[in-house]
């Protein structure tokens, strides 16, 4: 188990954790530990789930599958987030707003059971990044442990390796609202006829890691790891054939491959 993060979490379990919890590496590793902890000397620690539309459903299940494993309550929670205005219309701020309204229902059901702490799985690469939601996580007293003790992604990596979690090469997986431009409308059917087009792609080609399909009005740009690109390259009518039908106008292979946050490249800090 990794010492630094485990002291850092024992000066916090006493009064009891809620840990938002995605699914994903980072958070995953946290729960895994807390699980660990929570074996050695009991707490009180619950694991908080949100899904909505902009997160793939497969996600939902494979989180709730993972607390199931350690044995730890979850407590999944749902809202709409086109409810928000900002999130719509994508705005640049979305993820403060759709952050701010997850984690003040998170914290208000936290401070119901009792838990003090509300953690959530931000690493210390986060923290060099645009990521307009911590502003939401620091202004609802959210704890980051892993920034905390400075566990960047390849630490999470190798530090899940190390307790054999299956997650530990899992690529990321972003809300959908991340594959759209900023300010342009986004519509449920939208982001379902992302979602449909990723799943499509994710089972062609299941050892691809990284995929993307990013839109701009009716073209779809498909962002892959570039050890993929020549298997796409060779399979590009199937691909096509598969992506018009989602009512895509123009399929393209982005040739720079997959790029973290690639949507973000006309921003400045």
């Amino acid at each position: 188990m990794p010492e630094r993060l485990k002291e850092y979490l024992q000066k916090l379990a006493p009064e009891g954790i809620a840990l938002a919890y995605s699914g994903g590496v980072d958070s995953t590793l946290l729960l895994a530990v807390l699980a660990r902890m929570a074996k050695e000397k009991p707490f009180p620690f619950k694991a908080l789930t949100m899904h909505t539309l902009l997160q793939d459903k497969e996600e939902i299940k494979a989180a709730a599958d993972m607390a199931a494993r350690f044995g730890v309550e979850q407590k999944i929670f749902s809202f709409d987030p086109f409810s928000l205005p900002e999130v719509q219309n994508n705005r640049l701020d979305r993820c403060y707003h759709c952050k701010r309204k997850i984690f003040s229902l998170f914290a208000d059901y936290a401070s119901d059971c009792g838990l003090r702490y509300l953690l959530d799985g931000t690493n210390a690469d986060d923290l060099q990044v645009y990521r307009p939601g911590r502003k939401a996580l620091a202004e609802l007293g959210v704890i980051s442990p892993l920034a905390a003790v400075g566990l960047k992604k390849a630490d999470i990596r190798r530090l899940s390796a190390d307790l054999n979690l299956p997650t530990a090469q899992k690529p990321a997986v972003p809300c959908l609202a991340t594959r759209f431009d900023y300010n342009t409308l986004i519509t449920a059917a939208m982001v379902k006829q992302v979602e449909a087009g990723e799943n499509w792609l994710k089972q062609a080609f299941p050892a691809a890691g990284n995929l993307r399909l990013r839109v701009r009005g009716n073209l779809a740009r498909i962002e892959a790891d570039k050890e993929c690109i020549p298997q796409m390259a060779a399979r590009a009518e199937e691909i096509v054939r598969a992506i018009k039908a989602l009512g895509f106008d123009f399929v393209t292979l982005d040739l720079e491959g997959f790029r973290s946050g690639s949507q973000d490249v006309h921003l400045t800090k």
